[in-house]
């Protein structure tokens, strides 16, 4: 059967649905037409200097701008659109052992190089990530060594505890991504990933609240009211409600308080009212 506009030399526009919109079929054409954008398209390899051995390495870290923000989780873990970018937080020298988030790799002490290299350069056993990319396996032993370094440099209370923080992100999305690809057949490594979160987690609530004690702000790039509403955060995860009421109210009553901190504040406050009646 001929189409409506057939005879015309028009081409494919003789045989289209004459109510067909057109703005649709050309977002259908250009997604298809759109590339994939992979995990190491956000990635560059940069050289540093260890600050404990002198070594030149290189390092995968992100982009800046690269990735887009999807959100971010209660204990405001961002959710990036392609990647876990904290997989490229921690920096490594795969020469002496050295590692730490990249904030702050370069604040060493000549003490503290020397407690390194005593405690971890002669004894670490490295393993040398080979892919495009770090796997969640490559990030956990990056961030596992970040915080032996923290220990044995004597790190303040506040930098263990953001190691520790980040590192229960990590694990959060290894279990994502397991259960992704086979939740029955990974059912083991889930739960375990669940449960090195939640210690993490408790240690990152447990470091956080003695540094909140005796440490100045900003912390770990983090003002006084986001720790506050991160510490209600996990308080809540922890059952301590009055701690976490506490600490919201203090949130909503602050004059200095951004719209932004003040709802999730206010969210917060819903989900602590929530909980107790349970």
């Amino acid at each position: 059967m001929s189409g409506l506009l057939s005879g015309l030399g028009l081409g494919d526009l003789e045989n289209m649905d004459i109510f067909a919109d057109p703005s649709k079929k050309q977002e259908e054409k250009e997604a298809v037409q759109k590339p994939t954008v992979q995990e190491k398209d956000f990635l560059f390899e940069k050289a540093f200097v260890c600050p404990v051995c002198d070594a030149k390495f290189v390092n995968k870290i992100m982009r800046t701008g690269k990735a887009k923000l999807l959100g971010t989780d209660k204990d405001l873990r961002p959710v990036h659109e392609g990647i876990d970018t904290q997989k490229y937080d921690v920096l490594l020298c795969p020469q002496c052992g050295y590692a730490a988030l990249s904030r702050f790799f370069t604040q060493v002490t000549s003490t503290q190089a020397k407690f390194i290299k005593e405690q971890i350069s002669g004894k670490v056993q490295l393993h040398e990530a080979k892919g495009e990319t770090y796997s969640y396996e490559d990030a956990i032993e990056r961030y596992k060594l970040a915080l032996a370094n923290a220990v044995v440099k004597r790190a303040k209370n506040s930098e263990k505890a953001y190691i520790c923080l980040k590192s229960a992100w990590i694990f959060r999305g290894y279990a994502k991504q397991l259960e992704e690809e086979n939740p029955q057949a990974n059912a083991d490594k889930i739960r375990e990933a669940h449960e090195m979160e939640e210690d993490y987690l408790q240690n990152a609530y447990k470091g956080f609240k003695e540094a909140n004690q005796t440490e100045s702000f900003p912390m770990c790039g983090m003002d006084e009211l986001t720790i506050d509403y991160l510490l209600a955060v996990l308080a809540l995860r922890y059952k301590e409600y009055d701690t976490a009421s506490k600490l919201v109210a203090a949130i909503l009553t602050s004059s200095t308080a951004t719209p932004r901190i003040k709802d999730k504040a206010r969210d917060l406050k819903e989900d602590i009212l929530a909980e107790k009646k349970k």
